[in-house]
Formats: C-alpha cells, sequence, structure tokens
C-alpha cells in the first residue's frame, strides 16, 4: 500500500501586502486558471516515464520505468515495465494492482489516505481546480511555458506522510512530479514524450 501511495502532492504567512506583492498573486492566479483551462482540454494522453525512489531504509534508489495513460476524466493507468512488470490502474474510484499472477483492488472511498496521491495526478490532468484546492494548498510559479505546482496536503493526517507533491510541466505536457514524505524520503517520476501508436 505503501509503495503504491508513494507511486500514483506551504503555508504562505505575510504581515504587509504590497501592491506589487497583489498584482503578483494575481498573475499567479490567472497563470494557474490558463493552465488547469489547458489541461481540461486534453482528453488523452499516452507517454512513457522513468520514476527513481529515494529511501531511508534502502542503501541505493529503486528505479523503474515504463508508461502512462490517461483517459479523460478519470482513468489512470501506470504501466511498470522494469525492472518488473506491474500494473495500476485507476478508473471511477477504483484503484488496482497487478504483479504477476497476483491482482489487488480497493475502493480508494474506502481509504481516505491514498485520496491525496490520486487526486494530485487526476484532478491536475483534468484541469479540476475545486478537487485540488479541496485536499490541497497550492503555489503556482512561473508562466503556461515553464510551470511548477507545489501541493500541501490539508489533512493533518496526510501530512504525518507526505510533506508536498510538485509537479512541473511545459503548457499542458507535465515533465516532472516529485512526492516529497515527511520523512525525507521521495519518488522523482519524469514524464518523457508522447507515445505514438
Amino acid at each position: 500500500m505503501r509503495r503504491a501511495r508513494v507511486a500514483l502532492a506551504a503555508a504562505l504567512t505575510a504581515l504587509l501586502l504590497s501592491s506589487a506583492h497583489a498584482a503578483s498573486a494575481a498573475s499567479s492566479s490567472a497563470s494557474l486558471d490558463e493552465l488547469l483551462a489547458l489541461l481540461a482540454t486534453r482528453r488523452s494522453s499516452h507517454v512513457s516515464f522513468t520514476e527513481v525512489q529515494e529511501m531511508a531504509m534502502l542503501t541505493r534508489p529503486l528505479e523503474s520505468s515504463g508508461e502512462l495513460l490517461y483517459e479523460a476524466p478519470d482513468h489512470l493507468e501506470k504501466r511498470t515495465l522494469k525492472p518488473r512488470a506491474e500494473t495500476l490502474v485507476l478508473e471511477r474510484g477504483v484503484l488496482s494492482a497487478t504483479r504477476g499472477h497476483r491482482k489487488y483492488v480497493l475502493r480508494v472511498e474506502d481509504y481516505p489516505q491514498v485520496v491525496p496521491f490520486v487526486e494530485s495526478i487526476r484532478a491536475t490532468l483534468a484541469g479540476d481546480r475545486a478537487a485540488l484546492e479541496r485536499f490541497f494548498t497550492m503555489d503556482f510559479e512561473g508562466e503556461l511555458a515553464h510551470w511548477t505546482l507545489t501541493l500541501v496536503p490539508r489533512d493533518p493526517a496526510v501530512r504525518r506522510h507526505v510533506a508536498r507533491i510538485r509537479l512541473t510541466g511545459e503548457r499542458d505536457a507535465i515533465r516532472t512530479v516529485e512526492i516529497r514524505q515527511s520523512d525525507e524520503d521521495r519518488s522523482l517520476m519524469t514524464v518523457g514524450p508522447e507515445i505514438t501508436p
């Protein structure tokens, strides 16, 4: 379960807001709205990925690679091909994992600690701001050409496990997804180019 949570997102305090800062914040919000609107127009995606997981209990990072598939609004599939085949599929609130002859199925709503992990990717791909704001505080930096979206879980129980999820991208393409856990373990997924049929 821990691996599935890690596979499949900052409180900002200010005493004074200058007009320049307020204008910058408004611009940032407008850019985030533009990004989410752009992401919402993409109905499907099929890309390669590589992932590196760094854990204190391991002497070296775990590396894996495979393919990601997305079909709007809620089908997300992660096919790990190396070092061994494994498939994670999220569809209509059900997460299934297959490795070899073993298959596990769980309803996401029965595991509330998993929901933010799932929504960090699904809601971002769907451009679903309401879902993102339900589970995270968001910090957007950059412009559509090169952007960073940092998600900090709102739920203190989730924050005990995940400090933040940071996504970077270019226009409607997500390039990296970093999950930083509260114990400093981390995973970094780098999303490659589109796979053409």
